[in-house]
């Protein structure tokens, strides 16, 4: 059949607007219509399956093109394209017979809404950039990865940071003239043409850079302080071995990525628990920066957790589908800092908490424990 006709029924989460806007890359004129004989089943994946009732709500892009289907088909692997009867708008084509008739899951648009369409709107541009130079599923299987990436776009756009010496930066500050992704597995790497605005107010010239691509993470140091010690974890690391480093285990804080719609404290909770059958008390505030801010989108959230350490408290642990090998140490607040002075820790989230206990550790001791 051929996919020229118009207009077009949308329904499902494509008749969220800026979700939709997002994957055609422009702003389609629709108006409301209901697809009758028809209802939708599912959960997190939702199809349309023959039903009497009152029909399915979306609507119809009065101005669909052939690249729309297209766009549409990379982002959502819609490929069941046939024509139907649209009421209260126009006669078009519509995507169905994607779900089993027998699913009575039900499917709410306000509930899909309120909880799902902004991280999806936010995911979309990075499934969008990537059409026409990647195979549909291979961008499904990294939907995870890019739902981190995407949930880490939110949390910047949400929290800018002061800005009283730095510059105040504004959208047209810096323009972006190509991209492309020449790597894309759990993490990517994404390479820019882009310009940005100078000191002295003019355009720089066009240049190349390329940002290893990762989520936000999380970094917690358990402390005790009635016993006066830290918990830190030892682990094979893929970096220093890349590197050359003859010995390629790291001693570091407790740390992992922060999932979707996940706290970076609820995280590390999470994490303490895989990595080291530990639960924290309360979580106070170390800092929160860019590692590697000249090639890395990479953003840690470092803690210093209170909790009880008893001797028994170093084990090993770690998740197993992940290939994790985690062994735990507990030592003495004056150890962790012979090994900091050392350079046997070499890790700086770790050594970034380790410092901010020493200047913290005197009023923790005391019971102090509200925010620095």
């Amino acid at each position: 059949m051929e996919l020229t006709a118009t207009p077009l029924f949308i329904w499902g989460p494509y008749r969220h607007l800026p979700l939709l806007r997002a994957v055609l890359g422009r702003d389609p004129v629709v108006v409301a219509a209901t697809l009758p004989g028809y209802r939708v089943a599912g959960r997190d994946v939702v199809g349309l399956v023959p039903a009497e009732g009152p029909g399915v709500a979306g609507l119809v892009v009065q101005d669909a093109s052939p690249q729309d289907f297209e766009r549409l088909a990379f982002h959502g692997n819609l490929t069941a394209w046939s024509r139907r009867a649209v009421t209260g708008g126009a006669a078009g084509v519509a995507q169905v017979g994607t779900a089993r008739a027998d699913d009575n899951r039900l499917w709410k648009f306000e509930d899909w809404e309120r909880r799902h369409a902004a991280l999806a709107t936010a995911m979309a541009p990075d499934i969008m950039a990537l059409f026409g130079s990647r195979d549909a599923v291979e961008v499904v299987l990294r939907r995870h990865a890019m739902e981190v990436r995407a949930s880490s776009r939110m949390s910047a756009a949400s929290d800018q940071g002061p800005a009283t010496l730095r510059r105040q930066a504004e959208t047209a500050d810096v323009a972006v003239a190509a991209f492309a992704q020449p790597y894309a597995r759990f993490f990517a790497v994404e390479e820019y043409d882009l310009s940005f605005r100078r000191f002295d107010g003019t355009a720089s010239a066009t240049v190349n850079r390329a940002v290893f691509i990762s989520g936000d993470a999380v970094i917690v140091l358990p402390y005790d302080p009635d016993r006066d010690r830290v918990l830190v974890i030892e682990q094979f690391r893929a970096g220093p071995f890349a590197r050359g480093d003859r010995n390629p285990w790291s001693l570091e804080a407790i740390a992992g990525r922060i999932d979707p719609g996940e706290t970076a404290e609820a995280a590390g909770r999470r994490e303490a628990l895989e990595e080291a059958g530990l639960t924290l008390g309360a979580f106070l505030p170390v800092a929160n920066y860019y590692p590697s801010p000249g090639g890395k989108s990479e953003f840690l959230y470092s803690y210093v957790a209170l909790a009880d350490l008893p001797d028994q408290a170093a084990r090993l642990g770690g998740v197993e589908d992940e290939a994790e090998d985690i062994r735990g140490h507990v030592i003495p607040f004056d150890r962790l800092m012979e090994l900091v002075g050392s350079g046997e820790i070499g890790n700086a989230p770790l050594i970034l908490s380790a410092l901010w206990l020493q200047r913290e550790r005197a009023r923790l001791r005391g019971g102090q424990t509200g925010a620095a």
